[in-house]
């Protein structure tokens, strides 16, 4: 490793944020894409897969030629969902294209910068390397899971369902399908080994017709409805919170829907919550009770601000980064009672007093009322751990 590339490479890892970013921007804007953008699993992945090729391409700008870096999973998980989107390769390689013409940039910006012009040539050869290899790796994943998937009845309802979710409407669609559109729908998505068997126990139990597809080896889209009764979130948690459902599958839920307009919703707010689901230690995600920390995970550049303003702050403090966060954990747990708070930590009330004083001179300002953003910026430290 170079001391240039150490030092142009670490003025980069300090922008990381900011070139995600605008990454992210440039290759929606350049290289739209309806197909694959409407499905938020895929949009979240797209976030992903940006983020682990910047680290893979950044770490061969590092080492040169020879870098030991590993080709990330999540940017492997997002070639294979581009083949289930039904997102052509050429597209997927675009937006690479796109995001590698503008990390250049922000190399160039940096060499500049840091005085390492004299380097650039070497610099942008170990990024093109790494870009090399990088999307010689997607082409493979994209043209091994489109052979797997080619010919198999679950791709092709799959892909009746993909049409469906993008607005066609058609008898022909439902009746392949087996699934009747009137009435309400509570749509789920199941992760974990063999979801399907869970999702047919919970079927069963609920005494209600189901839509399930293959979302990918270990995901599982379902609708559930029972005619005309509402299927509600609560009736779903109670099943998957109790014994007989199945440890390692967790499950994200929407909210009922009706028709075919509110079959399309609740899918859109089941994936929402599957977002925060696959975040966190849960096993089972309602969108009523997730949908705010689902908008702001949908822009990291908002996540980052939550944290920046209300966290960052806190991590210098005299206490300490975990005791003042486990402080305001408690507190609100506690509904922002004091004296519940010392019981649940075991330490005086003048203490937690002296703790949410330090907190409010840290922030600028006061927990009285108490800022609902802060509750969420503690939410979202736990989800981006």
């Amino acid at each position: 490793m170079s001391s240039r590339a150490e030092v142009v490479v670490g003025g980069l890892r300090a922008r990381r944020m900011e070139i995600e970013e605008s990454i992210f921007a440039r290759v929606c804007d350049a290289v739209p894409d309806q197909a694959g953008d409407r499905d938020i699993e895929y949009a979240t992945g797209l976030r992903d897969a940006i983020t682990g090729a910047l680290e893979f391409v950044l770490t061969g700008i590092e080492h040169g030629r020879h870098s030991p870096a590993v080709i990330p999973p999540a940017t492997v998980a997002q070639a294979q969902r581009a083949v289930r989107n039904g997102v052509s390769l050429g597209t997927v390689l675009r937006r690479y294209t796109a995001g590698y013409a503008l990390l250049g940039d922000f190399v160039l910006e940096e060499a500049q910068s840091s005085n390492h012009e004299a380097g650039l040539r070497e610099l942008l050869g170990a990024q093109a390397s790494s870009f090399e290899r990088l999307t010689a790796t997607i082409a493979e994943e994209y043209g091994r899971e489109l052979k797997r998937t080619a010919r198999s009845p679950a791709r092709h309802r799959i892909e009746l369902v993909q049409r469906l979710l993008a607005g066609e409407a058609s008898p022909e669609l439902t009746h392949e399908l087996g699934y009747d559109l009137d009435g309400w729908h509570l749509a789920a998505i199941a992760t974990g080994p063999d979801p399907i068997d869970a999702l047919e126990g919970l079927r069963a139990a609920l005494h209600a017709r189901m839509l399930s597809v293959t979302a990918s080896e270990q995901i599982t889209w379902a609708w559930l409805a029972s005619g005309h009764r509402k299927i509600e979130p609560p009736e779903i948690e109670r099943f998957v919170t109790a014994e007989g459902w199945s440890k390692d599958v967790s499950l994200a839920a929407g909210e009922p829907g009706r028709q075919l307009a509110g079959w399309r919703t609740t899918h859109q707010q089941a994936q929402a919550a599957h977002m925060v689901l696959r975040r966190s230690q849960r096993r089972f995600a309602r969108y009523g009770d997730v949908a705010l920390l689902a908008a702001v995970l949908k822009d990291q550049a908002l996540v980052r601000a939550l944290l920046d303003t209300y966290l960052v702050p806190l991590q210098d403090s005299r206490e300490g980064h975990s005791v003042l966060q486990e402080t305001l954990r408690a507190y609100c747990v506690a509904g922002r009672n004091i004296s519940a708070t010392a019981t649940t930590l075991n330490v005086a009330r003048s203490t937690i007093e002296s703790r949410l004083r330090t907190i409010e001179e840290r922030l600028g300002r006061t927990l009285h009322p108490y800022p609902p953003e802060l509750e969420i910026a503690l939410h979202l430290d736990k989800l981006t751990q």
